[in-house]
C-alpha cells in the first residue's frame, strides 16, 4: 500500500504551496503565543487576547504543548519555551494531585468530570514533547499514560470510557465518538513515541466499530453518541444541537478527521509490518464522499455545515474552522494514498475557501466561526482559541502518512 507520486503539478508539490503553508503556520503560532498565563494557556478573544477570567484551561494547555512542540521540532524560535510552560503547568497546577489525572481548569469545580477527550489531549501533548526531547516530557507521558490506561481503556470493550467523578468514582453511561476519535489519534502518537505496537491495535479496534460497523450502516457519517452497550442515541441532546462537544445529529467534520485518522493507521500498521484489513482505505474514501455530499454547500452557500439530522438535512448551518481545517487535511491525505486527481480539486477547493473566508487578515489567526453566509460569527465557538486545528492542516499535507506528527518531524530535524 506504498502512497503513490502525486502529479508533477499537485500542489503537494510546489514549493510555493508549501512556502505558504509555512508562513500560515507561523503566523497562527505567533498569534497563539498571547495564550500563555500562569499557571498554562487561556482561550483567546477574537483580537488574540486571553480571556483572563477563566484562567488556564487544560484542553487549550495540552492543545498549545503539543502544537509548539511540532512548531519546536520545525525549528522555530521560541516555541521551546511555550512547550516548558505547557509541561510544566500539566505537572503542575492542572493536574490533580490527589487523584490523578488532570483538572479541566486552574479553577477545578467540584462537579467538573474528568474527560478522556482531555485526557487524550494530554497524552498527545506528552507525546509530542517526548519527540521534541524537552526537560519532563517523560515524566509527563508515564502518567498520561498511566491514567489513560487504568482509568480510562476498557479492554472488555476495546474502547475509551468516557467519564468519571473528581475521585474517578461515577463512570457515566454515556460512550462517546469524539472522545474515541481523538482516543484514535493519540493511539498513533503513542505508537510511535513509546515504540508499542498495542496502540496500533487499539486504534483499529476503535475505527472498527465506530467507523466500519456504525458508520457504515448511516452513510458513512460517523455516529456520535452510544450507550453504554454502543447503542446509538439517535436523540442525544436533540435540545442543544449546537452543543460545542456533543451535538445533535452528524457531524460532516468528523468524517473527513475520520477519513485522515484511517489512512494515517493503515500507514501506520504497515510501516512496521501489522496486517491491514482492506477496508481502511474504502472506508476512508467513502467517509471523504459522504462528508462532501452531505456537508459541503449543502444550503447552497459554500462551507461546511456543522451537523446534520438524521434525514440529511442540516441542523447547525454555522461553519466550523476545523471543520475546514480537517477537510483539507484528509484531501491532502487521501490524494497522497490514491493519487486521485480528485482529492487533488478538493484540497485546491477547501484552501480556496480557507483563504476567502477564514483567514482574519486584520487580527491574525483563523475566525473559528463563520454563519450560513459565511460572515464571522461566534455562538458556538467564540473568540479564538484553537492552534490545533488550523495549526496541523499547514503540516500534514507536507508529511508522510506515517509516522505521526511528532515523530515525522523529529525525524526530519534528525533526532529520530
Amino acid at each position: 500500500m506504498e502512497p503513490l507520486t502525486p502529479a508533477a503539478n499537485s500542489w503537494l508539490t510546489l514549493p510555493a504551496h508549501r512556502h505558504w503553508l509555512a508562513l500560515q503556520g507561523q503566523r497562527l503560532l505567533e498569534f497563539a503565543k498571547a495564550a500563555r498565563i500562569e499557571n498554562g494557556f487561556a482561550d483567546l478573544d477574537h483580537r488574540g487576547r486571553p480571556l483572563l477570567s477563566s484562567g488556564a484551561l487544560t484542553i487549550q494547555t495540552a492543545r498549545m504543548t503539543h502544537s509548539f512542540a511540532l512548531a519546536c521540532l520545525q525549528g522555530i524560535p521560541g516555541s521551546a519555551a511555550m512547550v516548558d510552560h505547557g509541561i510544566r503547568t500539566l505537572q503542575g497546577p492542572l493536574r490533580d494531585a490527589r487523584n490523578g489525572g488532570w483538572h479541566a481548569s486552574e479553577k477545578p469545580v467540584a462537579a467538573e468530570r474528568k474527560q478522556a477527550y482531555l485526557h487524550a489531549f494530554v497524552a498527545l501533548a506528552a507525546s509530542s514533547a517526548v519527540a521534541a526531547g524537552r526537560p519532563g516530557a517523560t515524566a509527563l507521558l508515564t502518567d498520561a499514560v498511566d491514567v489513560l490506561e487504568r482509568r480510562f481503556w476498557c479492554e472488555e470493550e476495546q474502547a475509551f470510557l468516557e467519564s468519571f467523578a473528581q475521585d474517578w468514582s461515577d463512570p457515566e453511561s454515556y460512550r462517546g465518538g469524539n472522545s474515541n476519535m481523538h482516543g484514535v489519534e493519540a493511539c498513533l502518537a503513542l505508537a510511535d513515541v513509546c515504540n508499542d505496537d498495542k496502540w496500533l491495535d487499539r486504534a483499529l479496534a476503535i475505527s472498527e466499530r465506530l467507523i466500519h460497523h456504525h458508520a457504515a450502516a448511516a452513510s458513512y457519517l460517523p455516529v456520535e453518541h452510544f450507550d453504554a452497550c454502543w447503542q446509538p442515541l439517535a436523540d442525544y441532546n436533540h435540545e442543544r444541537p449546537a452543543d460545542e462537544f456533543r451535538p445533535y445529529g452528524q457531524t460532516p467534520g468528523h468524517a473527513f478527521e475520520w477519513a485522515r485518522l484511517l489512512l494515517h493507521l493503515e500507514a501506520a500498521r504497515h510501516r512496521i509490518g501489522l496486517t491491514n484489513p482492506s477496508w481502511l482505505a474504502d472506508d476512508a474514501q467513502r467517509l471523504f464522499a459522504a462528508a462532501c455530499d452531505l456537508g459541503w454547500a449543502v444550503d447552497g452557500q459554500p462551507g461546511i455545515v456543522y451537523t446534520i439530522d438524521w434525514q440529511q438535512r442540516p441542523v447547525v448551518a454555522q461553519r466550523l474552522h476545523w471543520t475546514l481545517a480537517e477537510a483539507v487535511a484528509a484531501a491532502a491525505a487521501l490524494h497522497q494514498r490514491t493519487a486521485d486527481a480528485a482529492y487533488e480539486r478538493w484540497y485546491r477547493e477547501f484552501w480556496d475557501y480557507i483563504d476567502l473566508y477564514l483567514i482574519d487578515r486584520e487580527h491574525g489567526s483563523w475566525y473559528h466561526e463563520l454563519d450560513a453566509r459565511n460572515r464571522p460569527a461566534g455562538t458556538i465557538w467564540p473568540g479564538k482559541p484553537d492552534l490545533y486545528h488550523a495549526y496541523q492542516a499547514t503540516l500534514l499535507p507536507t508529511l508522510p502518512l506515517a509516522p505521526s506528527l511528532a515523530t515525522a518531524l523529529a525525524r526530519q530535524a534528525g533526532l529520530g
